[in-house]
């Protein structure tokens, strides 16, 4: 059956909006082809220029996911954690009546079950809200993503699901320094993706694969990953 690949993945770029905790990423460019010629490499007639980049970013910039090291100082660091909990069958909820600033609740969340007519047994979650596409790439959009509650948190733990995953800087409001459902994710055991983008082509997609894997950072808390889902076309 053929296939189609989305792109979930928000572009890392320099100066780019971050957590209002966390410092911006700084993008530069290392050697570029015209300053690498004085290095006077290949041979007359068919030099050997290139390019390379300067990265300096925090492990929580983007669409990235959350170790548990994050958290909880005991937690598994990134590359600590099994490979297979940042992929598998996916389903996306429709939650674009949540304002911004405003409470995901469980009634959301059996309501969005419902609607997309896929039993959460086990899946990753993904919440779209339309957050993306209403606030970025102001600078302001780090303080306005909406708050996924304890109690819808404690919902998805309940039906199996180990990762979730949203839009925007964090699961938390940004208004207040409570942090109620990360430390809750630390209590369960259970993580998720932040900074997701286009959700809205999961949207009554039923269940998709899904990919968000963390690159192999010793000791990370976290890590940028290039998430995507596959659809039947």
């Amino acid at each position: 059956m053929p296939q189609r690949v989305v792109d979930l993945s928000l572009l890392i770029e320099d100066n780019m909006p971050a957590h209002k905790l966390f410092q911006r990423p700084v993008i530069t460019t290392h050697m570029s082809h015209e300053s690498s010629k004085a290095l006077n490499l290949g041979v007359p007639g068919d030099a050997m220029t290139f390019q390379t980049n300067f990265i300096a970013m925090l492990d929580h910039v983007g669409t990235h996911v959350d170790a548990f090291r994050h958290v909880n100082p005991n937690g598994a660091a990134v590359d600590e954690m099994p490979l297979d909990l940042f992929m598998g069958k996916a389903v996306c909820f429709d939650l674009r009546h949540i304002p911004d600033l405003g409470d995901i609740t469980v009634a959301d969340m059996e309501a969005a079950e419902e609607q997309c007519g896929v039993r959460v047994d086990g899946h990753i979650v993904l919440l779209c809200t339309g957050f993306h596409a209403r606030n970025y790439p102001g600078l302001d959009s780090v303080w306005k993503n909406p708050l996924l509650t304890a109690e819808a948190t404690r919902w998805l733990h309940a039906r199996g699901s180990k990762m979730h995953g949203v839009e925007g800087p964090s699961t938390d409001k940004p208004s207040d320094d409570i942090f109620a459902q990360h430390r809750l994710c630390r209590e369960l055991g259970i993580s998720h993706w932040e900074w997701l983008v286009n959700l809205e082509e999961l949207v009554g997609q039923g269940v998709v694969q899904f990919f968000g894997v963390p690159l192999k950072f010793k000791g990370g808390s976290g890590s940028p990953v290039r998430a995507f889902a596959i659809l039947d076309a």
